[in-house]
């Protein structure tokens, strides 16, 4: 029924949808953040982890909701997730839209580990979201430039740092790391400015995935190397078309790869091992390119048959 409305009524109750489940569920993990912070002890600590992270999964529940709640939506999943909660494992993705997001929520609410993302340090400071995602260990990342780094050379390092930091954290609960190793969101400006490789991709950037191996690779079962692409007109759908309900398809390639020995090794001072990392990434990125460009041909077919 709900699918028959106008678009302005779709987008009211989307959003309302949106707003009001995150509102609720972001205050309940900052109330589980403030028990956090009043009971430093190590026991508190795990039970109060482990309940944000219930709430978190209640809030993926939702978020996937959305995805049906005015619109006729129609998922297409290749490859499978045989995976258990109780696990550990990394994901490396790339990076279309912020509808990504959700989509990762969708695949993870059931029978994965809840994700942690490397967040921009700024969205610490958006209320309620920023101080979940800080109670829910997430780490906060922040960029410095090239000329920052001249004048203050101290800050070099600082990332590979937080990194450190937050991936010891998800040692002590199950956890799935997501990586978009595009570092940013794909658009034809940045494609055309980082003369990239790649079809429908931007260069993956290697560090942020080999220091998470180096770090965890002991303790992840697996990685899940996760191509979404959502072919056709709205090709790089913004949230208006998730909102408005003219978001129809999202297709989801997943590959289940063993983390092999070779995949393990100090990237920041062992040249050779960051070269064949870099060359092992850029691989799977070709891979992927393949795998939108042959998603966008049969789409392209489809309707040249109509």
């Amino acid at each position: 029924m709900l699918t028959k409305l106008l678009i302005p009524f779709r987008v009211f109750i989307n959003l309302t949808w949106a707003i009001t489940t995150t509102a609720i569920i972001g205050i309940s993990v900052v109330i589980v953040g403030i028990f956090k912070i009043l009971l430093p002890f190590r026991f508190a600590q795990h039970f109060f982890s482990n309940l944000g992270n219930a709430v978190f999964r209640l809030w993926a529940y939702c978020m996937s909701f959305l995805f049906q709640l005015t619109q006729p939506m129609h998922w297409h999943i290749e490859g499978d997730l045989e995976l258990h909660k109780k696990g550990w494992y990394m994901i490396m993705a790339n990076h279309r839209s912020w509808v990504d997001v959700f989509v990762l929520m969708h695949l993870a609410r059931r029978n994965m580990p809840m994700p942690r993302f490397f967040l921009k340090r700024q969205l610490l400071w958006v209320p309620i979201v920023g101080w979940g995602c800080w109670t829910l260990d997430m780490p906060f990342m922040r960029r410095y430039s090239k000329e920052a780094l001249e004048k203050k050379p101290h800050l070099k390092g600082r990332d590979i740092e937080t990194t450190t930091r937050s991936c010891a954290k998800f040692r002590h609960i199950p956890t799935t790391v997501v990586n978009f190793c595009e570092g940013t969101r794909f658009t034809p400006e940045k494609h055309k400015k980082k003369q990239s490789p790649y079809r429908y991709l931007l260069p993956p950037k290697a560090g942020g995935t080999a220091f998470s191996l180096q770090i965890m690779g002991d303790q992840f079962e697996a990685i899940l190397d996760i191509t979404i692409a959502y072919p056709g007109k709205n090709n790089r759908p913004v949230l208006w078309h998730l909102l408005s309900g003219q978001l129809r398809n999202v297709y989801v390639n997943i590959r289940t790869l063993p983390i092999s020995d070779d995949l393990i090794g100090d990237y920041s001072t062992d040249d050779a091992f960051k070269a064949h990392f870099q060359k092992w990434l850029n691989q799977r990125w070709h891979e992927k390119d393949a795998i939108i460009e042959q998603l966008q041909d049969e789409i392209n077919q489809a309707h040249q048959l109509r």
